[in-house]
């Protein structure tokens, strides 16, 4: 399959290297304003560079796209390629808003096009074991489930001319931009663990949120650069959420979910609990093998400082989805769930309130 990468900033340099390890992709191009950068990017992965997108996606003709704009220019990217039938794996968040998100979600079934998202955290194996065991019911009544991004951005990262820390090309701060990750497997494996959630449905019901800028300029920041908040699921049990920029040095990411029957534990790729009041045979294996210590800081304080595997395999997933003609796992609506999350979040915060977490439109629930 033809790909090619609309916004060649630095995540567009990991997209390169994720796409170069699937097998049967070629990258064939990518488009962004500025020359230099441009022509750099071309040269050092062998592709074209263009400086509009509508032009390179008439010339190229590629299969698929991937979008790596800025958060709040996604969706126009995605549309420019759906208008012309071609398939779009778009980066976190899918958009900044719930409308924006919703659009691009009927404008691909409506030209019968597949839009993915990349949430590569659900494609690390230690994530994958959790989310398994919620599925399989080892948690028993899930109490709590938990994603804790104590993460680190110097005044720089927010600096003049920056879209980092905007709400036009950010759309929220450390919730909608870091912890976003954690937002999505959060819900990913509660969500496992309830029964009689139809496809698209958010697990969460509701949330409860506070929001600060506690570490940089108040002036210039736009967003939050902490965030803490509550979440109820429909099955009853609670979440906690804690993203922040602000805290130096920035410490690795860590995910708690527990109920009656079992407790698990990630600091990032490290397994620190995996413990269950019915063992399995597996349980030694699963312990031995990511018990070890993590092997990545997870941009802790680093935005760059992240590994492209787990990207290659939320890659290969999707095109063998489109290959196939099937949906892929993290499929429009998947994708859609963070966002909500975040949105509601953001609407408590405002409004000193308990927000409901707002479900897909019920026609884009029901689509085959």
């Amino acid at each position: 399959m033809r790909a090619a990468i609309i916004g060649i900033g630095a995540i567009a340099r990991l997209h390169a290297r994720a796409l170069a390890d699937v097998p049967g992709v070629e990258l064939v191009a990518g488009s962004c304003r500025g020359e230099d950068k441009g022509r750099a990017f071309a040269a050092e992965f062998g592709c074209r560079w263009y400086a509009d997108t509508a032009r390179m996606l008439v010339r190229e003709r590629p299969d698929f796209v991937t979008v790596a704009t800025p958060s709040g220019a996604h969706r126009e990217a995605a549309l420019a390629a759906i208008r012309r039938g071609i398939h779009v794996l778009c980066e976190k968040p899918l958009e900044i808003t719930l409308r924006r998100v919703d659009r691009m979600i009927a404008a691909a079934a409506a030209a019968g096009v597949t839009l993915g998202a990349i949430f590569p955290q659900r494609f690390n194996p230690v994530l994958e074991l959790a989310r398994d065991a919620a599925a399989a019911g080892r948690f028993g009544t899930l109490a709590v489930a938990a994603a804790f991004v104590p993460w680190w951005r110097d005044d720089a990262y927010y600096g003049p001319g920056r879209w980092q820390g905007t709400k036009a090309l950010d759309g929220g701060g450390a919730l909608m931009n870091q912890a976003i990750h954690g937002v999505d497997a959060l819900q990913w494996i509660a969500g496992a663990a309830q029964s009689g959630l139809t496809p698209g449905e958010n697990p969460v019901e509701s949330v409860s949120a506070f929001t600060a800028v506690r570490a940089h300029d108040m002036a210039r920041l736009e967003v939050e650069d902490t965030c803490v908040a509550i979440l109820r699921f429909k099955n009853g049990g609670l979440g906690q959420l804690l993203a922040a920029t602000s805290m130096y040095p920035g410490q690795l990411r860590r995910l708690l979910v527990g109920g009656r029957d079992g407790t698990v534990e990630i600091l990032e790729e490290q397994l620190v609990t995996w413990t269950f009041r019915e063992a399995s045979p597996t349980d030694v294996v699963v312990r031995d093998r990511h018990g070890g210590q993590s092997g990545s800081s997870g941009g802790a304080a680093d935005p760059m400082a992240i590994n492209h595997g787990w990207h290659t395999r939320n890659f290969a997933e999707f095109v063998a989805a489109v290959a196939a003609g099937r949906r892929p796992l993290l499929d429009g609506l998947e994708g859609r769930k963070a966002v909500a999350i975040v949105e509601a979040c953001y609407r408590s915060a405002r409004s000193g309130r308990t927000v409901r977490v707002a479900d897909p439109p019920a026609e884009a629930m029901s689509r085959p």
